[in-house]
């Protein structure tokens, strides 16, 4: 009891103005959304057709979310039947399309409706509320819609180019997969057995019969969905239209609202209004509509339903308004599969209970009001996994003297942490960086503003929506619709008050961004769909950080991260087999998001990178440690997410007064709560072991800011209050029955907790750097080959080979790829030195040959992974690594088209290669491997060797490059910067005879050049008929024996090459006064000169 009056005294209640904004909020409160001053909201009386540029109505967008409208008047009577819920039986699911309801007298019913006030308040089912739409006159031109004519989806994903007038109007999920009902899956497979109609199934007592010709023989399962009613013409595909009157024809369509004639609106009843109010602007997302204990689909949602959940598709009375529902207990799981397929979900909820409205007064109704919209980029539940939910926002734009340079500015977000990033990045003609964006941030939703994004950029999204596993939703925007001036969008951010835990925004967020007004583009952008989204917590109290895709870190593009699988494999695009699988041993969710971040961005900096590799080391020696620590952390929850639940709660507790809904919060209020505390103690507990051990915290606090813990902080006892609080009023706090008293208590502490929230994102980040950095120790223990601690070297100061500098430098011996492994699991290791060597010079460039499938590639990716993993801070797999930093990585691997852009081949191997050549610099790695292949022998031979001397001569990089142009091994043999190796092979014979040989992959690198390719035995092996193969070996002899003099030259160019001939042009070239040094190519070929004249005089000296 001391201790309770000790939490009380210290947690002092808020000030009565405080606590009046909050649970009493209910329907002005922080969960009506804002407007953007560009958006337009539904008014039912002046939203006529309007094809011209008239000002915007004003909005009413808060009265569709809780309107207080007139009450049904009629007095509905149940019919009785066996199906129909009392007291003794519990509720079924399909209670609410089961029972009907009788009208008292339906000829009046128009008369009484006009009455001023009274009347029953008795909630309906929709079946009836639909039917009233019969009495509304017919529009002229109306037409009755046949059922097939919907079977399409409304999306915001398709061009707003649409020359059909048949328009699809469902919701579109890129996730869906096909799917084929339950019940029609059935009628197909009992086809075979001629009437149907005796089938089991059908026929059984547990199926509702809504006509009485459903029981008659004969008739087929398919009239249980009857067509249209031809009340609803305005939703006809001819007769749509949107809430500016606009055909989907016109190019500022927008398909998400709908136009409702005034007339027919003003003459719906309450209930219809409060549905089609907002469904009239929420034409994209499926609504949830409470009525009693059920939530139900209408129409267009309702056959998204059918077919999505095999529910039962029924229509009400006359009116045939087609109709699913669920009840309450159900919801939640329902919400959760139609997100996971990709649709966005909304709910309308019951604001209060009938026994509330009654008391309120025989003409109250109850209020209904859209609560809540969930989407698959913005979903924030425990069921998204540990990976970030990201949605993102782009707007292009140019800059430059001659505007050449492409801007791309962009904004995202991750609800599920209530965090907003912000930033820009410049681009070529490729837009290899904007790949590269979305291969980092992985967006679920891709928002951009119409005709506002190149036929370049289209085609990466295209690209990137390819490259996973799951699907991502493309959003085009209408001009109209969010993507304001950069100056407008300030003013909206000031007026709305959005982000004001971030401080001034614009002293520190937009200091590393170039382009401040396409990024505020961008920003406006993600505001305006947030907003439209019921998101205002995350706009309101989120947090907003910069963020840049290249600055102070080792550049990777888009392909190269696609090349060399580091978040998704080439097979399925799964994560199996790829860098972010091999280094993911964390434990704890947000460690797992750290991460990703990081291998996104490898450091350059090489004091950074050693104080990780620091850590490391000393978590290897102490494997007690990382026991210790592992099992810390195997006890904390996702605390960054918890923090942003908690964050929100502070500022919406207008939900907490709702029906049913509000009950169910709270008590999920005090789940998380609960959690939070006791996950901070065990985090907080495993910081204060780390802080007694002194050796391992000063390491560690060279790495990050870890918080100065002891048992008797200020931070720590303060947590013990929270504790305190939890185990005296919520002892149960995982299943608490919660009480309207409840609701009080846990805002005061709410608010207190939050008031350190950047002192508790300290500790979190904390949290996430140490079980990162024991994931990185892990694997070193855990590996099955050889690892090693890299040796970091500073980059190379010189530019050119004129100077006295060592230059870059990739020194690996015992080389093996770390996850592409043989069968039997054991790694071959190889050597590579590009650069000073030990024994002085060695060349900078690797020409690698050898056989189809002989593991180039697989070496050549290896070599990559290594130098990423060094610049994180991880162990290499090898047995000795020193490198200089990179600062780029540049690869072109494989053989892909893209025939839906008009891409080809040879033309995607150019464009990659072209930007290897503009951005390669000395300290860059450049991977190309079998350039020039997509077109002629001529041409790619040509191609290849063009590259090849150009990256040697002027770019003089640490560069790798794979071919099967043997020619190039003779042109280069005797170069000083070229070395040239194979992955050597052997040939095994098949029988005693001898006759028949197997090709045997030895996979390791040798010296010299490969004698052959191998393709004919690599064909037989694919499993191309022998006497094929045999028929390609006697013409690829002839073909030696025709140009049989030419091959003998060409054996000849190693000892005088072109290089040669140029080299000698260029030295008799020259004055016979003093060469400059300053002069690069000629100094070059005095160089090489010399070293073959050295080379030459070592050969000649050499016994025979």
């Amino acid at each position: 009891m001391q201790r309770q009056r000790s939490i009380l005294s210290f947690f002092q209640k808020p000030s009565p103005e405080n606590q009046n904004s909050g649970a009493g909020d209910k329907l002005n409160g922080t969960g009506i959304r804002h407007n953007l001053p560009s958006q337009q909201s539904f008014n039912g009386a002046t939203n006529k057709p309007n094809t011209t540029n008239s000002k915007p109505a004003v909005s009413t967008l808060d009265e569709i979310r809780g309107t207080d409208t007139p009450p049904e008047k009629v007095p509905r009577q149940v019919l009785v039947d066996n199906l129909t819920p009392t007291d003794n039986r519990k509720s079924s699911a399909f209670t609410s399309i089961m029972h009907k309801f009788a009208k008292a007298n339906p000829n009046d019913k128009y008369s009484q409706r006009n009455q001023d006030h009274g009347g029953s308040s008795v909630v309906c089912s929709m079946f009836d509320i639909f039917n009233e739409c019969k009495e509304v006159p017919q529009e002229s031109g109306s037409c009755k819609v046949p059922e097939n004519n919907f079977n399409g989806a409304l999306s915001q994903h398709c061009s707003v180019n649409n020359n059909s007038d048949a328009i699809d109007l469902h919701p579109e999920t890129p996730l869906g997969r096909p799917f084929v009902p339950r019940l029609k899956r059935i009628q197909e497979d009992c086809t075979n057995f001629g009437d149907i109609s005796n089938f089991n199934l059908t026929n059984s007592s547990k199926r509702v019969k809504f006509r009485e010709e459903d029981s008659k023989p004969g008739n087929n399962i398919s009239q249980d969905v009857p067509e249209v009613g031809s009340k609803f013409e305005w939703l006809n595909p001819s007769r749509i239209r949107d809430a500016n009157g606009k055909r989907p024809t016109d190019p500022l369509y927008d398909k998400r609202t709908l136009y409702i004639p005034p007339d027919t609106l003003k003459k719906m009843s309450a209930s219809q209004k409060q549905y089609w109010s907002v469904k009239c602007q929420y034409m994209d997302v499926l609504l949830f509509f409470k009525v009693g204990k059920f939530y139900e689909l209408y129409e267009l949602d309702a056959e998204v339903g059918h077919k999505e959940l095999d529910w039962k598709l029924t229509n009400s009375g006359v009116g045939k308004c087609r109709q699913v529902g669920i009840s309450e207990n159900g919801i939640d799981d329902a919400v959760q599969k139609l997100v996971a397929r990709g649709y966005k979900v909304g709910r309308i909820e019951q604001l209060e209970t009938s026994d509330q409205v009654k008391a309120r007064g025989a003409s109250a109704i109850i209020p209904r009001k859209l609560v809540s919209v969930i989407t698959p980029s913005t979903a924030a539940d425990d069921n998204i996994g540990p990976d970030a939910v990201h949605l993102l926002a782009i707007k292009e734009g140019s800059c430059g003297l001659d505007g050449g340079t492409t801007v791309f500015g962009f904004a995202f977000v991750d609800c599920a942490a209530m965090k907003v990033w912000i930033g820009s990045v410049s681009d070529d003609a490729s837009c290899a960086a904007l790949m590269a964006l979305l291969m980092q941030v992985s967006p679920k939703e891709i928002i951009y503003e119409t005709r506002d994004l190149s036929k370049e950029a289209q085609k990466v999204l295209k690209k990137y929506s390819s490259t996973g596993s799951t699907g991502v939703q493309i959003t085009p925007m209408l001009p109209v619709n969010g993507f304001l001036a950069a100056s407008e969008v300030k003013d909206v951010i000031q007026s709305k008050k959005y982000f004001k835990d971030s401080g001034d925004l614009w002293d520190h967020l937009l200091d590393g961004v170039t382009t401040h007004e396409f990024t505020l583009c961008a920003l406006g952008g993600l505001i305006d769909h947030l907003s439209r989204l019921m998101l205002d917590d995350v706009l309101c109290y989120g947090d907003v950080l910069p963020y840049q895709v290249y600055r102070g870190c080792l550049r990777m593009d888009g392909q190269t991260l696609i090349n060399l699988e580091v978040f998704h494999n080439n097979a399925d695009g799964g994560s199996a087999g790829t860098l972010f699988k091999y280094l993911d041993n964390c434990i704890t969710p947000s460690g797992k998001r750290l991460l990703r971040s990081w291998i996104c961005h490898p450091l350059k900096d090489v004091e950074e990178i050693n104080n990780r590799l620091n850590v490391v080391e000393a978590l290897i020696t102490r494997s007690e440690i990382m026991l210790i620590v592992a099992q810390y952390l195997r006890k904390i929850p996702d605390l960054e997410r918890l923090l942003a639940k908690v964050k929100a709660m502070v500022h919406s507790q207008a939900i907490l007064t709702m029906p049913l809904v509000g009950k169910k919060t709270l008590k999920q209020r005090v789940k998380v709560f609960g959690s939070i505390v006791k996950g901070f103690r065990i985090g907080m507990n495993l910081l204060i072991l780390l802080h007694n051990d002194e050796h391992l915290m000063s390491l560690l606090s060279k790495v990050l800011d870890i918080p100065q813990l002891s048992e008797h902080n200020a931070l720590s006892e303060f947590l013990s209050q929270f504790e305190a609080a939890i185990d005296s009023d919520f002892p149960k706090y995982q299943d608490h029955d919660a009480t309207e008293a409840d609701a009080e208590t846990l805002s005061i502490l709410i608010e207190l907790f939050v008031e350190k929230a950047s002192q508790w994102s300290q500790v979190i980040f904390a949290l996430c750097c140490i079980d990162v950095l024991r994931s990185f120790s892990a694997i070193a223990i855990d590996s099955s080959g050889s690892m090693c601690r890299p040796s970091i070297l500073p980059q190379s100061t010189s530019n050119t080979v004129c100077q006295n500098s060592k230059g870059p430098i990739l020194n690996i011996k015992g080389l093996w790829h770390p996850f592409a492994l043989r069968e039997n699991g054991v790694p071959v290791p190889n050597d590579m030195i590009l650069g000073e060597g030990t024994n002085g010079h060695h060349p900078r460039t690797l020409l690698l040959t050898g056989p189809n499938m002989g593991g180039k590639s697989t070496l050549l990716r290896a070599a990559c992974l290594a130098v990423i993993l060094a610049q994180l801070g991880c162990y290499v797999p090898s047995e000795m690594c020193v490198l200089s930093v990179a600062d780029t990585i540049f690869t072109r691997l494989g053989a892909t088209d893209r025939i839906m852009t008009g891409e080809s081949t040879f033309y995607i191997e150019c464009a990659e290669t072209a930007s290897v050549l503009q951005n390669a610099t000395q300290d860059s790695l450049v991977l190309l491997d079998e350039l020039g292949r997509g077109t002629s022998t001529f041409d790619g031979y040509a191609i290849a060797y063009a590259v090849f001397r150009h990256l040697i001569e002027k770019v003089n990089c640490r560069l790798l490059f794979a071919t099967h142009y043997h020619p190039l091994t003779k042109e280069f043999a005797s170069h000083p910067h070229v070395s040239l190796q194979h992955m050597s092979c052997a040939m095994k014979p098949r029988s005693p005879s001898g006759k028949d040989f197997d090709l045997v992959f030895l996979y390791r690198l040798a010296a010299g050049a490969c004698p052959s390719s191998y393709g004919l035995q690599v064909a037989l092996m694919a499993g191309i008929p022998k006497q094929v193969v045999d028929a390609a070996s006697t013409a690829g002899e002839a073909m030696k024996e025709m140009i049989g003099k030419n091959f003998k030259s060409s054996e000849q160019r190693s000892e005088f090459s072109t290089i040669h001939e140029q080299w000698l042009k260029t030295i008799l070239s020259l004055p016979c006064s003093e060469v400059s040094i300053s002069d690069e190519d000629k100094y070059d070929t005095l160089f090489c000169v010399w070293h073959e004249l050295k080379n030459s005089y070592k050969n000649s000296m050499e016994p025979v």
